[in-house]
């Protein structure tokens, strides 16, 4: 690769003038030279494109005929992208001053990183780590994610406890640098993901072939979350639930997804008979709804493992449960959590 990799910048839109109003302008301000800002469309009915092409006429708009969802948006839209490096920017992020250098010279140090995020702190509540992501994201023993900076929904404030560059195990997809050589080696977003958690399966494969997945402190954006599907949503918890198992069942190896999930289905019920008892029970349905799916899409979703050789990079693998620490065992922040208690 060259000094001077080219970066593209790839905001997907669906019907979201408000962001584009609000953000554009932070990103159109970015300071790296080699750059493209790329608009892919979602088969919007608002009036957003003719916005952009009004306000942002270097701006390259790509559009999707129709709503294909996070995951099948960026596949589609990504094949029409020349670059060396995409940067998959939600529409609610809000950029800092020279968001995009130390990142992609993190990368470019090291051919082995195939995707790195940023630090994301709340666009609402700066100071305070985001949800999707804050300081890189883990996963437990039985598949549950969790963040440096955020367990489940405990949000740590930023005091430089993590401003270490670190491997992860998945990088954020609110604001996902990866290389466009990795991204095209192992086929993008698995488009029956829709939307959640596709990052994870992502980073997870790209692992599988011996790929490492970072975190850059030096590097800041605010992300306001939530902001299509917001979280009380029955949508969304139905599509964390499946998302989760149809990952699983993709990655884990075959002993061990069998009773991995088999376990899990008995959590998924404790979680559903909580929503019933706090009187959500379109989210208790959401979950019931994820199982079926799972059942109905076994073969189709058993069809997409791929053997990978022993090269399996297990980086940010937690030995124990995330659940298990947090509901009994009280640990609500990142840094209670032991050291060796993680694949490194």
């Amino acid at each position: 690769m060259t000094n001077n990799p080219k970066v593209a910048v790839v905001i997907l839109n669906w019907n979201g003038r408000f962001f584009l109003e609000k953000f554009l302008p932070s990103v159109f301000n970015s300071t790296y030279q080699n750059i493209e800002f790329v608009i892919g469309d979602n088969g919007s009915s608002d009036d957003s494109i003719a916005y952009v092409e009004e306000n942002y006429p270097k701006f390259t708009i790509l559009k999707n005929d129709e709503n294909l969802g996070f995951a099948g948006g960026y596949n589609e839209i990504l094949k029409r992208v020349q670059a060396d490096y995409y940067i998959l920017l939600n529409s609610d992020v809000e950029v800092s001053q020279n968001w995009i250098e130390p990142v992609i010279a993190q990368m470019e140090k090291d051919p082995l990183l195939a995707a790195v995020q940023p630090k994301i702190q709340s666009y609402h509540q700066k100071g305070y780590f985001e949800h999707a992501g804050a300081a890189g994201g883990y996963i437990d023993y039985f598949g549950f994610p969790f963040c440096r900076g955020r367990i489940f929904d405990q949000l740590e404030k930023d005091e430089g406890q993590y401003d270490d560059e670190k491997e992860v195990f998945w990088a954020t997809g609110a604001a996902l640098f990866i290389k466009s050589a990795a991204w095209k080696e192992v086929g993008g977003f698995d488009p029956d993901f829709f939307a959640h958690m596709e990052e994870i399966d992502l980073c997870w494969r790209l692992k599988k072939l011996g790929y490492k997945i970072g975190y850059c402190p030096d590097s800041l954006v605010y992300h306001v979350g939530g902001g299509t599907l917001n979280t009380s949503n029955p949508q969304k918890t139905y599509l964390n639930f499946r998302n989760n198992l149809q990952m699983l069942q993709k990655n884990l190896p075959v002993g061990q997804g069998i009773w991995k999930i088999f376990l899990r289905f008995w959590l998924d019920f404790a979680a559903l008979l909580k929503f019933l008892m706090e009187r959500k029970p379109k989210d208790a349905w959401a979950v019931s709804r994820a199982h079926q799916y799972f059942f109905k899409n076994f073969i189709k979703n058993a069809k997409k493992r791929k053997t990978y050789s022993n090269k399996e990079n297990k980086v940010g693998q937690y030995k124990n449960s995330i659940v298990w620490d947090f509901y009994v065992n009280n640990i609500h922040k990142f840094s209670q959590l032991k050291d060796n208690n993680f694949h490194h």
